[in-house]
């Protein structure tokens, strides 16, 4: 290792040299020189690297690593990983719960659109038949208005001919009189009442056709 010689006057440096560490005699004597002549020298080592460690702290740094080590592989991973798989099983879980209810959701959906599609065709197949029972009830009472309108239209229209009838008997009755009484007056005697019937009868059927 070399040996800084530092010459020192009056208390301040005024030169600085480094020399081997194996002394040679012209070194020690130019040392001696130099303290002969009033200047005072010292020897100044160089100091210890800061980067290169030592052997303490390479035996700190190991026994720390491996105290980490030792805390790592039985007690820390172990750890980590137990609370990681326990974390991995509970999402697991939780995604099958959630795979689970979602298949549930989606069969009640379906046996709800089961059931509705069901009450619907039975509420088609109801309206369908109260539709046709309304359909038969208003025919039937329809029917039974077209054969009461009928009755009674027959009944009018036999009052009717009887009505007529009898009106045109008393017509017969009264023209028979009156061609009567013409023919008395124009004769001078009473004809045969039953010709005069016959003749008023001929007329009006004449008039009819």
């Amino acid at each position: 290792m070399p040996t800084a010689i530092v010459t020192q006057s009056n208390g301040q440096v005024v030169h600085v040299r480094l020399v081997p560490s194996e002394t040679t005699e012209d070194t020690v004597v130019d040392v001696a020189l130099m303290a002969a002549s009033g200047e005072a020298t010292s020897e100044v080592t160089t100091p210890p690297n800061p980067i290169a460690a030592e052997t303490k702290e390479l035996a700190w740094a190991a026994g720390s690593f491996l105290v980490l080590f030792v805390l790592m592989k039985f007690f820390l991973f172990p750890r980590l990983k137990k609370s990681m798989n326990d974390r991995y099983s509970a999402i697991r879980a939780n995604t099958e719960g959630a795979d689970k209810v979602k298949a549930d959701a989606q069969a009640d959906v379906a046996e709800y659109e089961k059931a509705l599609a069901a009450a619907r065709a039975e509420a088609a197949t109801r309206i369908d038949a109260a539709r046709q029972t309304v359909d038969n009830e208003r025919t039937a009472q329809l029917a039974q208005v077209n054969a009461r309108i009928a009755t009674a239209r027959a009944e009018a229209d036999q009052k009717n001919a009887a009505a007529r009838e009898a009106a045109q008997g008393d017509i017969s009755q009264a023209v028979a009189t009156v061609a009567a009484r013409v023919a008395e007056l124009a004769i001078g005697r009473a004809p045969d009442a039953a010709v005069v019937s016959a003749a008023v009868a001929s007329a009006m059927e004449g008039q009819r056709s």
